[in-house]
């Protein structure tokens, strides 16, 4: 078997669609297929670029030609869903991109209730999370702001260890304001949204009335967290075949 038909198998298998992450994992595994290189992520990423069967959905969502009719309104909706609904989709897929890599770097993960059931690529974004409820790491009016947070990492100790809002559309105010509540503890917060919003981002935090978690608070825009996603499957991959223990 060539390394682009396993590319493809792999797709179909998931529907036709998979995220660069998934394919590291399950490409790799198809043993009717040999990979005569040392560099077989590099290959997979020039794979997905071939115009022929391949098409990018969104940063790090690659989906086969053949499907694009097929393909669930999640993953790549049709011009009959509202604007509304494409965003809570969009909203929902960089959600499930946070919780992987968390899950990947032994984080526990925690997502709101509200958006439990909501599907990121096949699956619900509890399906993932491994966190059902979030701990009781302080006061029921602080734990009640971070119940909120769209993505919260927690750390072998039960504490929160990084805090991540997706702002598709909406202002950065509220995000920062959640931010600002919690600032006493030991964390970090991310903000996660379209680089073109960057500076609409910075504008924000800049304000006198956000200083004090000025530094601690980083942008990160789609393409990033996409990239960052999978490389954090391409080390954990390599840390596998070398049998790393951490």
């Amino acid at each position: 078997m060539k390394q682009y038909e396993a590319v493809i198998e792999a797709m179909e298998k998931n529907g036709g669609y998979a995220t660069l992450g998934f394919l590291y994992q399950e490409v790799l595994k198809n043993k009717e297929c040999l990979w005569k290189t040392k560099t077989p992520f590099a290959s997979i990423r020039r794979i997905v670029q071939d115009q022929r069967f391949f098409f990018k959905i969104k940063p790090g969502l690659w989906a086969l030609k053949s499907y694009k009719n097929k393909l669930p309104s999640n993953i790549f909706p049709t011009k009959e869903i509202s604007k509304t609904k494409q965003e809570e989709y969009n909203h929902t897929y960089y959600q499930g991109l946070l919780v992987e890599i968390g899950n990947l770097k032994k984080f526990q993960t925690f997502v709101p209730y509200k958006d439990r059931n909501k599907i990121y690529c096949n699956k619900k974004l509890a399906e993932i999370a491994t966190l059902n409820k979030i701990y009781k790491f302080s006061y029921d009016t602080l734990l009640k702001k971070a119940q909120t947070i769209d993505v919260v990492w927690f750390n072998s100790r039960n504490m929160p260890h990084a805090f991540f809002e997706v702002e598709h559309s909406t202002q950065f105010q509220n995000s920062l304001l959640k931010f600002l509540e919690l600032q006493d503890f030991y964390v970090r917060f991310y903000v996660v949204a379209d680089l073109v919003r960057k500076n609409e981002f910075e504008t924000r935090l800049f304000l006198d009335a956000f200083k004090p978690i000025l530094r601690r608070t980083q942008f990160i825009s789609y393409e990033n967290l996409s990239h960052w996603h999978t490389k954090t499957f391409e080390l954990t991959k390599l840390e596998e075949s070398f049998n790393v223990k951490l």
